[in-house]
């Protein structure tokens, strides 16, 4: 995309900081902007301010596995003649407007680390695009710079795809599908059941068909609450704990705490169940009691 020192990508608040890093590791500069309180995904409303004339990507990210507002993100895009760059990295399969995720934008980034709905026994990626001259660059960028062996024309990578980890996600991949339906009906279990005024559930737009990557909390006291889920023999975790500004990897751009609250709220707050397509109701429902005694016990 031809983003260099000194340019600008709008970035998520709320994100994993592999988000950010993408961007610093092409010597540009990571822009943020807070995310929608209920979907915790970037808030377009308040893209287009922070757009100048150094801006040359929106990087929305598709978060915990649920669709960004694409929409009013790419007729942004076209307005002022720069590119979308989706991190899709939590998202495989999920739907935007019905549409299945990997060809809205100009490219989708993908990650296929073990952990994901399709995940390899490795580290992995991959990326989709409808752009031909984009498909032909990255082809080109992830084997050393090359089309023709030996024939370097610019300074590329080794960034294949091991074919074995290939294989294997060949064979997980036709199973993704269902297992994204399982994950959709353990979260509608957790919603169904974990109705309480003392947690925020995740909300999902009309529009959005999440794959629930991760399915997660609000909690005022989220470190009392996951101590006592570990007692029970729940395991938790936290998505993130501390945000991308707040990052000492960042610290020269001195950005305070308050700088992005709520981005910095969600940090403190946030608890993630399991989830997973393994998962049974009886487990779904176990979880859902202990929750529910230890908000019922402790507010």
């Amino acid at each position: 995309m031809d983003v260099g020192a000194g340019d600008e990508v709008i970035v998520p608040s709320n994100t994993y900081i592999a988000t950010w890093l993408a961007v610093s590791q092409c010597g540009a500069i990571p822009v943020p902007v807070e995310p929608d309180e209920r979907t915790l995904n970037i808030d377009v409303n308040l893209i287009e301010a922070k757009i100048t004339e150094k801006t040359k990507v929106l990087l929305p990210v598709h978060l915990y596995g649920q669709p960004a507002d694409l929409d009013p993100i790419i007729a942004l895009a076209a307005k002022y003649n720069i590119k979308v760059l989706e991190d899709g990295a939590q998202a495989h399969g999920a739907q935007y407007k019905n549409k299945i995720l990997g060809g809205h934008g100009d490219v989708v980034a993908w990650s296929f680390y073990p952990g994901k709905n399709l995940g390899a026994i490795g580290d992995g990626g991959a990326i989709t695009t409808n752009n031909k001259e984009i498909a032909e660059r990255i082809k080109i960028l992830r084997n050393y710079g090359s089309e023709v062996k030996y024939i370097n024309n610019e300074k590329g990578f080794n960034s294949r795809l091991d074919p074995i980890q290939a294989a294997i996600l060949r064979v997980k991949l036709k199973s993704l599908n269902q297992w994204n339906i399982r994950r959709g009906e353990i979260a509608k279990l957790y919603r169904d059941g974990l109705q309480s005024p003392c947690l925020s559930l995740p909300f999902v737009p009309n529009w959005a068909n999440p794959v629930w990557h991760i399915f997660h909390v609000q909690h005022a006291q989220r470190k009392d609450m996951q101590e006592a889920l570990a007692r029970k023999k729940i395991a938790t975790l936290i998505h993130y704990p501390i945000p991308p500004h707040m990052q000492n990897a960042y610290a020269e751009m001195n950005y305070r705490k308050e700088d992005f609250p709520i981005a910095s709220r969600v940090a403190d707050s946030i608890l993630s169940l399991p989830m997973g397509p393994h998962l049974s109701k009886d487990d779904a429902k176990f979880v859902i009691d202990a929750v529910g005694s230890i908000v019922e016990r402790n507010g």
